[in-house]
């Protein structure tokens, strides 16, 4: 089952408790004193620009350097993905069109398993499965994270535009002509 706006809210981990906390927040402050609030909620992000310590360009930095691809688990964890322009459209959209006091989620409805996607990077980069490494699962990680943006897609006449397969093409091509961009930000890390 998707999530909706409606659905309770059952933070597993310290970081979607902080998340849960502030929509709260943000809530009580409308309800108490009429300050006009709308709370976003999206799935998982991806496009250029992104840190390289987040699943997608992270896979795509250790798959362009032969290093070992870290998969959490047994990597069956699903989620949805959302390009990055399509949520910013999304923000937008909620900023200028949306209600007071409302909820609303953005989804780009494409779920996959975390290793399934791993494994599509590799192919588009011509490296071989070989570089997946299995590590423990993180405390409290979720083993589907889906949402359902039909409120959304109703009420702001919002949809996500950009398909996945071009999506990801675009975001691993990124990544390939931009190391300067994100080279010194992984030395500065400390990571490489």
């Amino acid at each position: 089952m998707k999530f909706t706006e409606e659905s309770s809210l059952d933070p597993s981990s310290p970081y979607s408790a902080s998340k849960a906390g502030a929509d709260l927040l943000a809530l009580a402050c409308y309800k108490t004193y009429g300050q006009e609030v709308v709370v976003t909620r999206c799935s998982n992000n991806y496009g250029p620009y992104q840190f390289p310590e987040k699943l997608i360009p992270l896979m795509i930095v250790k798959a362009l350097r032969d290093e070992p691809l870290p998969v959490y688990g047994d990597g069956m964890n699903v989620r949805d993905w959302i390009h990055v322009q399509d949520h910013c459209a999304a923000v937008v959209a909620a900023l200028f069109e949306g209600k007071p006091g409302a909820i609303y989620n953005f989804g780009g409805g494409n779920e996959m398993t975390n290793l399934d996607l791993v494994k599509l990077i590799l192919m588009k980069l011509g490296k071989p499965e070989s570089l997946i490494s299995f590590v423990t699962d993180r405390l409290g990680h979720d083993r589907r994270y889906a949402i359902d943006s039909s409120f959304a897609e109703r009420g702001l006449k919002w949809k996500p535009r950009t398909n996945f397969k071009d999506g990801l093409e675009a975001t691993v091509q990124w990544y390939i002509d931009n190391q300067p961009w994100w080279q010194p930000l992984l030395e500065r890390a400390g990571r490489y």
